[in-house]
């Protein structure tokens, strides 16, 4: 089976659709690694497993426990790694952790959310031989209300300005979330490097979404995030059987014991 590697990112640029999910454990990843170029060790963990309020709660050690994880049991994909709140503050202390997280999880890049402001730090990191997946639009950790962008002329300028920045900074692809569709669209065709879009447009070289919410584990339900599945009821269902089994004494049956 041959591992997916930057390079082979890069080169999809104009040739076929990036296909991206997040995971932070075994099972997800096991099943994401058949089908996604890229799997996303997401900072949104910490809302989807931990009840967290935002992504700023999650610290970078157990972003790693989940990363080393997600790189054991995916065999094919390319692992990015979500940098948490504050943990890339600086070029050196980007640098610092970012090598932290390669050398313990075995990652395949970093994920930094921000624009031109990060695009020295993004330079560092490529500089020193890290991989660096880059994102504007909405930053989550830098956003306290869920909002659209690229609304304004002025929204746009900037928000087209940070993608040239990353772009050249050396950003291997770009995550652009929650922006306007025409905005995303002039991004793509203005820059070499992949675009990979949350809630941006179909004109992006590729798509991302969090899996619990695509299969509909957790109840965050935006315009551009598309149910594929009821897991949750599901869940619940067999929870219910179960129950039931015990109280009417169907189950254990005789298939689960040992005589």
């Amino acid at each position: 089976m041959k591992r997916i590697k930057v390079k082979d990112i890069l080169k999809a640029k104009n040739k076929k659709k990036l296909i991206c999910l997040t995971s932070y454990s075994k099972s997800v990843s096991q099943i994401l690694d058949k089908y996604c170029d890229i799997i996303l060790v997401g900072d949104s963990v910490s809302m989807v497993l931990y009840g967290m309020p935002n992504t700023r709660q999650i610290n970078l050690q157990t972003m790693i426990l989940h990363a080393k994880t997600v790189k054991k049991y995916a065999k094919r994909s390319l692992v990015v790694f979500d940098m948490p709140f504050k943990s890339y503050s600086n070029k050196n202390l980007a640098y610092k952790n970012a090598l932290k997280v390669i050398k313990e999880t075995k990652c395949d890049a970093v994920k930094l959310e921000g624009g031109t402001e990060v695009a020295k730090i993004i330079k560092h990191l490529t500089q020193k031989g890290i991989s660096v997946m880059g994102h504007i639009g909405l930053l989550p950790q830098n956003s306290k209300i869920f909002k659209l962008q690229g609304k304004s002329l002025k929204q746009k300028k900037k928000i087209f300005n940070d993608a040239i920045a990353l772009s050249n900074a050396g950003a291997f692809a770009l995550v652009i979330e929650c922006v306007v569709e025409s905005l995303a669209k002039k991004i793509t065709h203005n820059i070499s490097i992949p675009t990979i879009g949350i809630g941006a447009s179909r004109h992006c070289d590729g798509q991302i979404l969090v899996t619990e919410d695509m299969i509909g584990l957790t109840d965050f339900s935006p315009r551009f995030v598309k149910k594929y599945s009821n897991i949750r009821k599901i869940i619940e269902k067999s929870v219910k059987r179960y129950c039931e089994d015990i109280k009417n004494q169907k189950f254990p049956s005789p298939q689960n014991v040992y005589i």
